[in-house]
C-alpha cells in the first residue's frame, strides 16, 4: 500500500462516521427548516422568531452565558493552579472535583432541586436557624431571582469540571523551566501566572472556552428540572416544538438559530485568543 494513502485511509472511519451521523442529520435538518409546503422558504424563521417566548428565551440563554461561563473560568484556573502546585494529594483532590463530570444534567438538576425545594435542605436550615416562620417556594414565579441563582449554581457545579480537566492538562505542558527563570527574576507568583501562565494557557483556554460556551447554549435539563416553565430557553423550546407541539419544521429553525449563535461565539473566542503563529504550546 502507498505510504502517501495511509493518513487519508486512517481518517476514513471518523470521516464516516461524521458524515452519517452528523452531515446527513445537518442537511435534513437545514431542508426542513427552510422549506415549506415544498419550496424554499423562511416561513418557520419567521414563526420561530415572532413567537413571544423567543426574545426571552434568547434573553435567558445568553444570560445564564455570560454569568455563568466567566465565573467557571475563573474557578477552573483558581483550582488548576491549586492542583498544579500540590505535592500530594493531588490525584485525589482532582478525582474528588471532576465527580460532576459523572453525574447526568438530569441528575444535577434534581440534586440542586432537593436543596431549594420548599421541603429541601435550604428551607430545612433557614427554619431551624430561625431565619423564616416557614418553608417558603423559592422555585416559583415570585421569586424569579432564586430559581435564575439556583440553576446558575446547578450549572457552575455541573460543569465546571469540564474547563478545569481541560486547563489542568494545559498547565501541565508548560515548561517548568519559563517559571524557573520567571522566579530568579523575581517575578511574584501573581506575575508568574499572568506573564508565563496565562500566555501559555491560549491553547487550551480556547478549547476550554469554545466547548463549554457551546454546552452553555444547549442547556435544558437542569432548567427543566429546577425552573420547569419559568426559565424558558431556547433547547426547551427546541424540545417544546418538537415533542409537544409537534412541529418539526419549527424546532429545526430554531436548532439552525442555535447552531448559528454557537458558531459566532466560536469565532469570537477564536479571534479574542488567537495562538501566535510558531507557538508550540
Amino acid at each position: 500500500m502507498n505510504s502517501r494513502h495511509l493518513p487519508y485511509l486512517l481518517i476514513l472511519p471518523v470521516t464516516l462516521f461524521l458524515c452519517v451521523f452528523f452531515l446527513y442529520p445537518f442537511v435534513l435538518v437545514a431542508q426542513q427548516a427552510f422549506f415549506a409546503e415544498g419550496r424554499f422558504s423562511m416561513q418557520n424563521f419567521r414563526e420561530v422568531v415572532g413567537y413571544w417566548k423567543f426574545p426571552i428565551s434568547l434573553k435567558n440563554t445568553l444570560l445564564l452565558a455570560v454569568i455563568v461561563v466567566p465565573i467557571q473560568l475563573a474557578l477552573s484556573l483558581l483550582m488548576a493552579t491549586m492542583v498544579s502546585r500540590m505535592k500530594r494529594g493531588r490525584d485525589m483532590v482532582l478525582y474528588v472535583w471532576t465527580i460532576p463530570l459523572g453525574i447526568s444534567d438530569l441528575a444535577a438538576g434534581i440534586i440542586w432541586l432537593a436543596i431549594f425545594e420548599q421541603s429541601g435542605f435550604l428551607n430545612s436550615m433557614l427554619v431551624g436557624v430561625g431565619i423564616v416562620e416557614q418553608p417558603i417556594n423559592l422555585l416559583s414565579y415570585q421569586h424569579m431571582t432564586a430559581v435564575f441563582v439556583a440553576i446558575m449554581l446547578a450549572e457552575i457545579w455541573r460543569a465546571t469540571a469540564i474547563m478545569l480537566v481541560i486547563i489542568v492538562a494545559g498547565i501541565g505542558l508548560i515548561p517548568r523551566e519559563y517559571y524557573e527563570a520567571a522566579e530568579v527574576f523575581g517575578a511574584s507568583p501573581w506575575k508568574r501566572f499572568l506573564k508565563v501562565t496565562l500566555p501559555l494557557l491560549r491553547p487550551s483556554l480556547q478549547t476550554a472556552l469554545i466547548l463549554r460556551v457551546v454546552l452553555a447554549f444547549e442547556v435544558f435539563a437542569v432548567v427543566a428540572a429546577l425552573g420547569g416553565t419559568l426559565f424558558p430557553v431556547l433547547m426547551g423550546e427546541i424540545y417544546n416544538y418538537q415533542f409537544m407541539l409537534q412541529d418539526g419544521s419549527a424546532a429545526a429553525a430554531l436548532a439552525l438559530i442555535v447552531l448559528v449563535i454557537s458558531i459566532a461565539s466560536t469565532l469570537v473566542i477564536l479571534r479574542a485568543l488567537r495562538v501566535p503563529k510558531g507557538a508550540t504550546i
